[in-house]
């Protein structure tokens, strides 16, 4: 458990693997509607799975979604899974499985790195770490 509450950061691979062995494991993408559709999605099709998609934060004006709990229970999500959340890089994920735990859902754990990572020195995402940097499965929105 991190300082801040929840389970801890988990790399692309390691969420991957979570994935895989754990039946009731959950992949949660936080990011907006506009980054499902000209971005791409993690494809859990191969592991029998379905992605959650509950955006953090509203596009365009990226206010916190104040009903971000209520709409992942709706999806059908149980409190006490093991449940990964992702977005693009990292930041979103974090503070969601912050307030997930808070809130008594989980385990609770980031996915390290999101699925672009970070910028590399010509500021492009994709090409240095992440979901999709690691060939992990993932499709157009």
């Amino acid at each position: 458990m991190t300082d801040d509450g929840y389970a801890g950061d988990v790399t692309p691979k390691k969420a991957w693997e979570m994935l895989a062995k754990e039946a009731d494991a959950v992949l949660i993408d936080v990011r907006t509607n506009a980054e499902w559709g000209f971005v791409g999605i993690p494809d859990l099709s191969e592991l029998g799975k379905e992605l959650v998609r509950v955006p953090w934060k509203q596009f365009p004006t990226m206010e916190l979604n104040n009903d971000f709990a209520g709409q992942v229970t709706e999806n059908g999500v149980e409190r006490s899974s093991p449940l990964l959340f992702l977005c693009r890089s990292g930041q979103r994920s974090q503070s969601a499985a912050i307030a997930m735990t808070a809130a008594g859902y989980g385990p609770c754990y980031n996915v390290s790195d999101g699925f672009e990572g970070p910028p590399d020195a010509e500021r492009h995402r994709g090409t240095v770490a992440g979901w999709k940097f690691d060939d992990l499965p993932w499709r157009q929105g």
